[in-house]
């Protein structure tokens, strides 16, 4: 019995791991934002153009937007339609709070 329990865990925490983990994800998108408001930040101290350094924290938060859009409807996808509509709402507002700023 304790056998069989040990083989059940084995089996299940294999099938869990995989190349692209969502740990490992996530873990791999902070650094690389984290590279791009260092770079931002070392520009903006510098006196570099507001325009780059803008771009580069900008293009910092699309990539964390992505990914997390992605996570969140890895979680919706199978929910009822509600959540569906509640995932658009929400990714548009968010969208429209990144544009809005930048156009006014």
């Amino acid at each position: 019995m304790a056998e069989s329990k040990k083989t059940k865990k084995s089996s299940s925490s294999s099938s869990k791991s995989s190349f692209w983990s969502l740990n490992k994800i996530s873990f791999w998108t902070i650094v690389a934002v984290t590279v791009l408001y260092a770079v931002s930040l070392i520009l903006s101290a510098v006196g570099i153009s507001f325009k780059v350094v803008g771009a580069l924290q900008g293009f910092a938060t699309a990539i964390m937007i992505i990914i997390v859009s992605i996570l969140a409807w890895r979680f919706v996808r199978s929910k009822p339609f509600v959540w569906k509509v509640l995932y658009v709402i929400c990714l548009l507002i968010v969208i429209a709070g990144i544009v809005v700023p930048l156009v006014i």
